[in-house]
């Protein structure tokens, strides 16, 4: 084991999972002997914690090759010496999309089916039938269309949506899950003709706030939001003027701008949001899911290997 790759691990505390690791020499960055350890430890595991604690290690490691990051979003992770330097930084992407492009659906089928106005009549002991809408033949636009944009796209498509995608760098080649491609500098027209819109981008200098009360005036009237990305993506206190103006329909969140979630936020008092405390993909096994696939990653790099998931540094994602 002494000629494979040495891993130094940043994380808040020690996890049962480290016990897959039997066959990677690794240690701790919070370990006594870390500091020694790491020297010559090319590769970095960012587990848990935050920037401070990823920046405290990186600058000890001078022959750091790679640091691989288990989550998917790397913006609140960048700092300049990261950004500026060689090495190579790879995300989790992927492994958390399939369970977010679920929450998706249960979400626009919670509004589609009204099922908030189906609990409070069954609350009230009430037989009160209504209306309820197919999304079939709706229309959804994905803001950011990439591993968890295409994870919701499969889904809403197999109900029979049809599905516009906002991405920065349309593909040439079409996508048979994709009606039409949208450029970022489109968004407006592309929310104009949507029933449903699922954030799914990274948080970037470009992407903070892209949705706000100009884009939320171009969205009809009966429109759901649903964001699945990052929160700031979406301007909150827009969002909330929206919502509160019933200028849309709806909105269905797993992630906001501040979290947790402040308990004085409006958001937990509106009837027409739908609210989870970004937990759509801690699914059973996830933890897992994400060790295993640091574990291809490391017999990828143990073996000079192209890594997956390589992030661009620069672009945030």
């Amino acid at each position: 084991m002494t000629d494979k790759p040495k891993l130094l691990i940043v994380a808040q505390h020690e996890s049962s999972r480290f016990a897959k690791l039997e066959n990677v020499p690794f240690l701790l960055a919070s370990d006594p002997f870390a500091n020694d350890w790491a020297k010559d430890a090319p590769a970095l595991l960012f587990w848990s914690g935050n920037r401070d604690m990823l920046r405290e290690a990186f600058l000890k490691c001078p022959q750091l090759r790679w640091v691989h990051s288990r989550w998917a979003g790397v913006d609140s992770l960048l700092f300049p010496e990261l950004v500026n330097s060689d090495v190579i930084l790879t995300n989790g992407k992927g492994v958390f999309s399939q369970s977010l492009g679920e929450f998706a659906l249960a979400a626009i089928l919670y509004f589609a089916k009204d099922i908030p106005r189906m609990r409070r009549n069954q609350a009230a002991h009430t037989w009160a039938p209504f209306e309820v809408e197919m999304i079939a033949d709706k229309v959804l636009g994905i803001v950011g269309y990439g591993d968890i944009g295409r994870a919701v796209a499969t889904r809403a498509r197999a109900t029979g949506m049809r599905v516009l995608a906002l991405k920065r760098h349309p593909p040439a080649a079409p996508d048979s899950l994709i009606e039409q491609y949208y450029k970022t500098t489109d968004l407006h027209e592309m929310l104009a003709r949507c029933d449903y819109i699922v954030a799914a981008a990274p948080l970037t200098e470009e992407t903070r706030h892209m949705i706000s009360d100009a884009e939320f005036a171009m969205m009809k009237t009966s429109a759901v939001i649903i964001n699945v990305g990052r929160g700031a993506v979406i301007d909150e206190a827009a969002m909330v003027r929206a919502l509160s103006e019933k200028q849309i329909k709806g909105a269905g969140l797993d992630v906001v701008e501040r979290e947790p979630l402040p308990a004085d936020s409006p958001l937990y008092a509106m009837e027409n949001v739908l609210l989870s405390p970004h937990c759509a993909d801690n699914i059973a096994g996830w933890i897992n899911d994400a060790m295993r696939f640091f574990l291809e990653q490391y017999a990828r790099f143990e073996k000079n290997e192209p890594l997956l998931n390589v992030v661009n540094k620069q672009l945030g994602y």
